[in-house]
């Protein structure tokens, strides 16, 4: 796992954080930090270009990122997974074909006017096409990483508002194992 440090002034006035991620082939990199009380910041890039974005606790985030990733192994319906930024939206749309997923982001000025709306409605900032078990393993290696780092109890104080998604993260992780043939 590879960590990297980064000065950064947030919402809440943090300043000084870590991320904890993962880079696991050919560029692609997650990483997700909690930054202050109810906020994270995360990172993606696939090595060409990258976005980076700062969640708010309105919504369990991670939690729904790592259902997200997990229902990639289901269903061939795309994946839907919505920030709040306060007060804009990103909302991240997961495609599997295969083997492969489609990873856009788009991002919308209001969330309380654009959850009804299409995802081509909203700015395309960041798009990469990506091997499933990449994305998998780099989202699964970001949760773990927090949790190593924080605990349980620790993610809940700084995250505030919802626990720490131990469900999701196992869930991700034995379909990751079994499907993906990975030993994580």
């Amino acid at each position: 796992m590879e960590g990297l440090s980064r000065s950064w002034l947030g919402p809440s006035g943090f300043r000084g954080w870590t991320t904890v991620g993962d880079r696991v082939a050919g560029g692609f990199e997650f990483q997700w930090a909690l930054t202050g009380s109810g906020w994270a910041t995360y990172r993606i890039t696939d090595g060409v270009s990258e976005h980076s974005d700062v969640p708010s606790y309105c919504t369990d985030a991670l939690a729904d990122l790592l259902a997200g990733v997990a229902g990639l192994y289901g269903s061939e319906a795309p994946q839907r997974v919505s920030f709040d930024m306060e007060p804009a939206e990103v909302r991240w749309v997961l495609r599997a074909a295969g083997k492969t997923v489609t990873i856009d982001i788009h991002r919308f000025p209001d969330l309380h006017h654009s959850s009804r709306l299409p995802d081509g409605d909203g700015e395309c900032v960041w798009s990469s096409v990506q091997p499933r078990r990449v994305v998998a393993h780099a989202v699964l290696e970001a949760a773990q990483g927090l949790l190593d780092r924080h605990g349980a109890k620790g993610y809940l104080k700084k995250w505030a508002e919802h626990p720490f998604p131990a469900a999701e993260l196992g869930e991700l992780r034995r379909l990751h194992r079994e499907r993906d043939d990975c030993a994580h």
